[in-house]
């Protein structure tokens, strides 16, 4: 009886199909933004060194829409085997949930947090000719006016729209709102003298600086940048706490395998650890996510501090989802 059972048992098991280890087929990472941000130069480089990594080939593509609503929400609703990946950021994430209505995803519940790549501070910019050298002097210098200065941002409800709401809360400053369609279209308007600020990201900041072409006054970040050792912090000068940016990391629909979540929460550690990489994020106007942060909990916990930083944001600014 035994010598059947176990004959038995062991057709049973070598009828079961074998389950490949994760991942056995290519891996699509899908970019929720047109070719050329932040984002997409983010999954350009995570892309052959994920592939390294993980052994199978990995395709970007590129699905924008929505302000990024449109290639979220395809993830969301793909199958949660690991093998559909979105590249996140603020916009998705932590913007679209407080400023667009109906959204056809839950920028919590519906996602599974890999880790972050990269985080790229927000910072103040001025022309490079004028005379306020300290934050404290352009806040100065805009409660003077009576509707304040003009300060571009990358478009209403954007996430340097929100940070600059923020920061006038924090500061004082009185500052009038002249939004664009994204950081890059105020860049002419700003270099032609037609807005005295900017508030935007710093590696659209960074090449005006870099060309005399204006000047970063203050940076929201924790610690000086080695871009810019000699610019301050927005804390130094006075603006208590202050912290703003845009981030970009990996994420998968939630219900991912753990196997899946195991495998991919390893190469993402150990692409942020590599030398190359971290340089990379460097010379583009990044900080390369911490070990903290570039782990499944660590990234969750960012996205979940930033989500709140943004409804408390479009409070103060009054803006209402539309």
């Amino acid at each position: 009886m035994t010598s059947r059972r176990t004959l038995l048992a062991a057709a049973i098991l070598a009828a079961r199909p074998a389950f490949a280890a994760f991942p056995d087929r290519p891996i699509r990472v899908i970019v929720p933004f047109a070719p050329g941000g932040n984002a997409d130069v983010v999954a350009r480089l995570l892309q052959p060194r994920l592939q390294e990594r993980l052994g199978q080939p990995v395709v970007v593509e590129n699905r924008p829409g929505a302000g990024g609503s449109v290639g979220a929400q395809a993830v969301a609703r793909a199958t949660p085997d690991g093998y559909t990946l979105l590249i996140g950021s603020n916009g998705p994430l932590s913007v679209n949930p407080v400023v667009q209505a109906r959204l056809p995803y839950d920028a919590v519940r519906d996602f599974a947090p890999i880790g972050m790549a990269m985080q790229v501070p927000h910072c103040l910019v001025v022309q490079a000719s004028a005379r306020q050298r300290r934050l404290a002097e352009l806040v100065a210098a805009s409660r003077a006016q009576a509707d304040g200065l003009g300060i571009g941002t990358a478009g209403v409800a954007s996430a340097t729209h929100l940070s600059m709401e923020a920061f006038a809360a924090a500061s004082g400053a009185r500052l009038l709102h002249v939004p664009y369609r994204g950081g890059g279209a105020a860049v002419p308007d700003f270099i032609a003298g037609n807005i005295p600020l900017l508030f935007t990201e710093f590696s659209t900041a960074l090449p005006l600086h870099r060309a005399g072409q204006g000047r970063i006054l203050a940076i929201a970040s924790a610690t000086r940048l080695p871009a810019l050792p000699d610019v301050p912090t927005m804390i130094e000068e006075g603006t208590a706490g202050f912290l703003a940016g845009s981030y970009v990391g990996l994420l998968a629909p939630a219900g991912i395998p753990a196997e899946a979540m195991a495998a991919l929460g390893a190469a993402m550690a150990a692409i942020v650890r590599e030398e190359d990489f971290r340089n990379r994020m460097v010379a583009m106007g990044g900080e390369v996510a911490s070990a903290t942060l570039a782990t499944p909990a660590g990234f969750a916990a960012l996205i979940a501090e930033d989500l709140e930083r943004s409804r408390v944001a479009a409070q103060k600014a009054g803006i209402r989802p539309e």
